[in-house]
C-alpha cells in the first residue's frame, strides 16, 4: 500500500505542469496532494484539463486547483458505495479519509473489480467521420502495400481500433472518407467477422483534411465527431461532447499539452543587442491538434464542394465570423500519433 500511494503522491509545491509530467510518468490519471506528509486532496486530469480550458498558468502550484472535499470517500462508506462513487466522478482511485481529515487508505478499481453492480454512464450516439483516404506518407514504405487505415496493431488496424474506442461509448454510425486503396480498406471492413455500421464516401481528388466532408450534408444533421485515421487518444469523448455542449462550442478541438526542455541557455535581448534575460535550458509548453474534433453540423455548408480545404480554413473561417472554437485538453501521454513511424514502433514494442 505504502508503495503506491507514494508512487501516485507529489507534494503540495509541485506546479500543474510538474503534475500532469508525473501522471504521464506513472500511468495514471490522479494524484495524491500532501503537504509535510499532511493529506490535502486528489488532484484528476479533468482538474488539470479545466485550469487549462480556464488560461490558468500551468506554472502555478497545484493547490490553487485541488478541491479537497470533492474526491474522497469516508471510513464508514461501503465498497458498494465507494466503487459507484468513483465510477460517478470518473475517478481511478479513491482516498478514504477519516473525520480528522487523516486519509487512512485508498482503493484503486482493481481492488474493487468483485462488486459487479456499478451506475452505468450515459452513452451517445453521435456519428463519426473518419479521414482516411490519405497517402499515408510518412509510413513508407509500408503503405506502398496497404492502406494506412489498415496497418496493424497487434492483432487489430489501426482503424478498428479508432472505431472501438467510439462504439465504447455509444457512437455506432461511420462515415470513412477514403481515396487510396480504398478498394482494399472496403473489402477488409465489410468481410470482418466484427461488424461495423460503416458507410464509405469516395473523394475523387485529394480534397484536404476535410473537404470531402462537404460529400455528407444531406447525413449529418446532429453534432459529430471527425478523426484522423492515425490517432489513437486515451480519453473518454463523452468529456469531449460535454465540454462542447456546456460551451456552445461550434468546433471543438482536441489538443495534446506538449512540452519541450530546450537543451541551450535562451537569451532575450533588446535594441542594440542589449541583455534583456537569460533562461538556463527553459522548458516550453503548448497545445498541440491531436487531429480529433466535434463539429456542428451547420458548418458543412462552410465547406465548398469539390475543393480543397483543410480543417485550419474552416476553423479560420468559422472564428474570423465570431463563431465559437474551444480547445479540449489532453496530456502528452495519452496522445499517440501511429502515423508517425516512431510512435507507431513504440505502440507495438518494438523500439
Amino acid at each position: 500500500m505504502k508503495n503506491r500511494i507514494r508512487n501516485i503522491s507529489i507534494e503540495a509545491g509541485a506546479s500543474i505542469l510538474q503534475a500532469l509530467q508525473k501522471m504521464d510518468k506513472e500511468g495514471v490519471k490522479s494524484l495524491l496532494a500532501f503537504k509535510n506528509e499532511t493529506f490535502l486532496g486528489l488532484i484528476t486530469i479533468g482538474d488539470i484539463q479545466r485550469a487549462i480550458i480556464r488560461n490558468v498558468d500551468i506554472s502555478t502550484g497545484i493547490t490553487t486547483i485541488i478541491e479537497k472535499n470533492k474526491i474522497y470517500a469516508s471510513v464508514d462508506d461501503d465498497l458498494e458505495t465507494i466503487k459507484n462513487r468513483m465510477y460517478r466522478l470518473k475517478a481511478e482511485c479513491m482516498p478514504v479519509v477519516s473525520a480528522q481529515g487523516e486519509l487512512v487508505d485508498i482503493y484503486f478499481w482493481k481492488d474493487l473489480m468483485a462488486i459487479k453492480q456499478v451506475q452505468k454512464r450515459e452513452k451517445i450516439n453521435m456519428p463519426v467521420v473518419i479521414m482516411a483516404g490519405g497517402l499515408g506518407t510518412r509510413l513508407k514504405p509500408l503503405t506502398n502495400i496497404i492502406p494506412k487505415p489498415l496497418i496493424p496493431l497487434n492483432d487489430k488496424t489501426i482503424l478498428e481500433l479508432i472505431m472501438d474506442q467510439f462504439q465504447e461509448i455509444g457512437c455506432d454510425y461511420f462515415y470513412i472518407s477514403v481515396n487510396y486503396k480504398y478498394e482494399l480498406l472496403k473489402y477488409y471492413i465489410e468481410n470482418l467477422d466484427t461488424k461495423y455500421n460503416v458507410e464509405f464516401f469516395k473523394e475523387e481528388k485529394p480534397l484536404g483534411t476535410i473537404g470531402s466532408v462537404s460529400l455528407l450534408k444531406e447525413k449529418l444533421t446532429t453534432p459529430f465527431f471527425v478523426s484522423n485515421c492515425d490517432i489513437i487518444i486515451d480519453q473518454d469523448y463523452r468529456d469531449v461532447y460535454d465540454y462542447h455542449v456546456e460551451n456552445n462550442n461550434q468546433i471543438t478541438i482536441v489538443a495534446a499539452l506538449k512540452s519541450y526542455k530546450i537543451p541551450y541557455g535562451v537569451l532575450e535581448t533588446g535594441e542594440n543587442g542589449s541583455l534583456i534575460s537569460m533562461s538556463e535550458k527553459p522548458e516550453l509548453t503548448y497545445l498541440a491538434n491531436t487531429g480529433i474534433y466535434i463539429l456542428n453540423p451547420e458548418l458543412i455548408d462552410d465547406i465548398p464542394k469539390n475543393h480543397f480545404f483543410h480543417i485550419t480554413d474552416l476553423i479560420e473561417q468559422t472564428k474570423n465570423r465570431g463563431g465559437k472554437v474551444g480547445c479540449f485538453p489532453v496530456s502528452e501521454k495519452s496522445w499517440t500519433d501511429i502515423g508517425d513511424w516512431n510512435e507507431y514502433l513504440k505502440y507495438i514494442n518494438l523500439k
